[in-house]
């Protein structure tokens, strides 16, 4: 099977490019200097080129608080490359792998959000990617939408990083304790996405760590399994004010998951210790 992975030079597309390779898959990855996707030509190209059975669609615009402002660009990436690389992949008759998000929802209440449930953004980064995900379900049939969250990975920034660089030099920090949700490791979300794109059980998914926790209670267990000594102290989001909206309930019911035969990720306690493990392992091996 060969796969076009875009994304490569972010945190997730990175992973699922390794494990492709994992299991002998023919897979090309491609960042923002090998392919912008925003250029239907060039996109066509490479798909043509290529000549995929499937393309993972890993690349998107991501700066939440900066989208509010840079909506054009953020439009470009989510929606309109979306749709470029949605008529490629139907072209070629190829199965295509959306990556979405949390940000679809409005984020009220305490339940789990289930597949099905009425997608509401509010804000212009959720807005477009539930954009894209209307493009990949009008555009082609065999297709997978995946929303996860509170993603980190070995390859670009995240909160985990972030935790660990800030303890070097506070011993307290203040962190929002009222916004509820998964974090998800792409080192398991991409094993998840290569057997998924093996399958014919198109749809829309959620895939995330199992379990909920809230940001301070995450920053907490970061620094309890770093043995950092750093005391948190949990506040409102209203205390922690930033340009974009975020949704205060991103469970996410991994339902449909279950009911077609995929194995749940781990629970995100055992994926941050294993992510840690390798966080150590990299910088030994860069020193």
């Amino acid at each position: 099977m060969k796969i076009l992975v875009t994304g490569y030079s972010g945190q997730l597309g990175y992973d699922v490019v390794r494990e492709c390779e994992i299991h002998g898959l023919d897979v090309k990855g491609v960042g923002r200097n090998e392919l912008d996707i925003t250029e239907k030509e060039a996109v066509f190209s490479l798909v043509d080129s290529f000549k995929p059975d499937a393309i993972i669609h890993c690349a998107a615009y991501t700066a939440v608080d900066k989208a509010e402002d840079d909506r054009e660009n953020c439009w470009n990436v989510n929606v309109e490359g979306t749709k470029y690389l949605v008529e490629a992949a139907k072209k070629r008759n190829a199965k295509f792998v959306y990556i979405s998000t949390d940000y679809v929802f409005e984020g009220k209440g305490e339940m789990p959000f289930n597949e099905d449930d009425q997608a509401n953004p509010i804000g212009y980064y959720g807005l477009t990617k539930y954009e894209g995900e209307k493009a990949v379900q009008s555009l082609i049939e065999k297709y997978f939408i995946v929303r996860i969250s509170w993603v980190f990975g070995i390859n670009g920034n995240n909160f985990i990083k972030t935790m660990l660089r800030l303890s070097e030099t506070r011993n307290e920090l203040n962190v929002v304790g009222d916004q509820i949700g998964s974090p998800t490791y792409t080192f398991d979300l991409a094993k998840l996405l290569v057997v998924l794109v093996q399958s014919d059980k198109y749809g829309i998914y959620h895939a995330t760590n199992e379990g909920f926790t809230s940001w301070s209670e995450f920053a907490k267990e970061i620094f309890k399994q770093a043995g950092k000594d750093v005391l948190v102290h949990s506040i409102s989001t209203e205390d922690y004010p930033t340009r974009a909206v975020r949704p205060k309930n991103s469970r996410l019911s991994k339902q449909k998951l279950v009911e077609n035969g995929f194995k749940p990720l781990p629970s995100w306690q055992d994926a941050l210790s294993r992510y840690l493990v390798q966080l150590n392992q990299e910088v030994k091996s860069g020193e």
